[in-house]
């Protein structure tokens, strides 16, 4: 028997503003009504803002079961019907894919921004078997396909309805049956985004263009967006549009890494306190540790969160050197972070394909080996839902006091990437790892500068968005020193299946 949830003042309040909110759009959670949905000059928006562990994500969680419940079409940005009518709609959104894969994991039908935005176009053929899998057609004839492949397609829907899953299980790949991509250019009614900090101004405009009620989840305490200069899509709201949680839910088993954030809320901490009071919780509980050096293999798939760009570069070229990596190329295993995509403006579709399939700026990839053509590679997107493609990149590995970086794979045009084993904590938000090393030498250099955003010192800061990337250990890096790894690198414990291949061809000019 599963115990009714249990909500705190703040909470409930929050979830009294979000449901007059939805009233307001024709979705009556107390009455379990819903009315066609009315187009709105402006797009109504709240925002719902707590630090770390004080229960945005279980409010998120329970509002999409109860919307749900309620007939709510969730809109996941793989297949949409046409036959929807006037079926009312919701999409549950994060700014990355590390952000989205955690909503997931929690059993939330998350989708990254982008993946919305544009939407797949269909090979007419192979929609039918969409629509049939969907309970809107017959059983197609497929020519090429099998009676047991599409047995196949129909038995991964039954246990997870993904249209592109179910096509992959027939044995198909990405390429086979979505021809591109396009803007959307329908509307949909109510918009929840996670990690809302995050957002930037245009990103902002997007969802307002598409969205009749947003609702957006955000942690004032991160770092703002570069160029937003120190602001946050939510600190435009009027008062009435926002919603503080500020009471912190503990777990069954209580977490030394919240503890450790929420006491950076006192202004009267310093940095060598914040240090004791590690060494305090790593005495005590195995969740902390104090390292001396940096841990090479934890690299691999999770980066070294840092301050400055040459600490990053540092640690990267240690890295490599510790696992042995050739000086011009690159091994099966190693991290990369998208920097962009690197296209002319004419290629817009080809930039469209790309992003959404989740190469979008800041997202984890691990290299799996060189693609099938010159300037082409075998990623895994940490996060996707679909992590394998085989695309063109441009991969800059920067090296220590030289200004031109290594480039082991250079198309012409394609995906741009930097090295992954360490990464800057701006970088890091929105993102998740079991383990994080953070590196401290780099965070005591912000607090001897002094420096502060918003009012707050940027130490603190740094060190809030740092350790709440931990989801089991945090490891606090205090000398710069790197542990050799036991074992070398690989891709054994990455998914294998076929991956989707990206072209990039030459279009004919205008």
């Amino acid at each position: 028997m599963t115990l009714p949830v249990q909500y705190s003042d703040d909470q409930a309040e929050a979830w009294d503003a979000i449901t007059e909110l939805l009233r307001g759009a024709g979705v009556d959670l107390v009455e379990g009504t819903t009315a066609p949905a009315v187009e709105k000059a402006k797009p109504a928006v709240l925002a719902v803002m707590g630090k770390a562990g004080s229960g945005k994500t279980l409010l998120l969680a329970e509002l999409v079961k109860s919307l749900r419940e309620l007939g709510l079409e969730t809109v996941s940005g793989d297949w949409e019907s046409r036959k929807r009518g006037e079926k009312r709609t919701l999409a549950i959104l994060a700014p990355t894919n590390k952000a989205a894969s955690v909503l997931r994991n929690r059993g939330v039908p998350a989708t990254t921004i982008h993946r919305i935005i544009y939407t797949p176009v269909y090979d007419p053929e192979y929609e039918k078997i969409a629509e049939w899998l969907a309970g809107e057609g017959d059983r197609p004839t497929i020519e090429g396909l099998t009676e047991d492949a599409l047995d196949r397609a129909h038995a991964f829907y039954q246990q997870q309805p993904s249209v592109p899953g179910a096509l992959a299980a027939a044995g198909l790949r990405g390429s086979d049956f979505i021809t591109g991509w396009k803007r959307r250019d329908d509307p949909l009614d109510i918009g929840f985004v996670d990690e809302s900090s995050m957002l930037d101004d245009k990103q902002m405009d997007d969802l307002r263009e598409i969205f009749s009620t947003l609702v957006l989840f955000g942690d004032p305490a991160q770092l703002a967006p570069v160029g937003q200069s120190g602001s946050m899509v939510f600190d435009a709201l009027p008062d009435s549009r926002k919603r503080m949680l500020d009471r912190v839910h503990r777990q069954a088993a209580d977490s030394p890494i919240l503890d450790l954030a929420h006491a950076l809320g006192d202004p009267a901490l310093q940095f060598e306190d914040f240090e004791r009071m590690i060494e305090q919780a790593a005495a005590r509980d195995d969740r902390v540790v104090v390292a001396q050096r940096v841990d090479a293999e934890l690299m691999s798939r999770s980066p070294v969160l840092v301050w400055r760009n040459a600490t990053r570069i540092r640690l990267i070229s240690a890295f490599r050197a510790a696992h042995g990596a050739p000086e011009f190329a690159l091994l099966p295993g190693e991290p990369l972070i998208c920097d962009g995509v690197e296209l002319p403006l004419k290629h817009r579709k080809k930039r469209i394909d790309l992003e959404a399939r989740g190469l979008i700026k800041g997202a984890q990839c691990v290299f799996m080996g060189e693609g099938r053509k010159p300037g082409f590679s075998r990623l895994y997107v940490m996060g996707a839902e679909e992590p394998q493609v085989n695309a063109a990149t441009i991969i800059k590995i920067e090296k220590p006091d030289q200004e031109e970086p290594f480039i082991p794979s250079a198309a012409r045009m394609g995906a741009a990437f930097v090295h992954g084993a360490a990464c800057t904590i701006h970088k890091a938000q929105g993102s998740q790892w079991s383990d994080v090393q953070v590196f401290a030498p780099d965070l005591y250099g912000a607090a001897r500068m002094g420096r502060s955003e918003a009012g707050i010192p940027l130490w603190k800061r740094l060190a809030y968005v740092a350790i709440t990337r931990a989801e089991t250990r945090l490891h606090w890096v205090t000398k710069y020193r790197l542990a050799r790894p036991a074992e070398p690198l690989g891709i054994e414990d990455l998914r294998n299946p076929e991956p989707s291949v990206l072209t990039l061809e030459a279009e004919a000019p205008e």
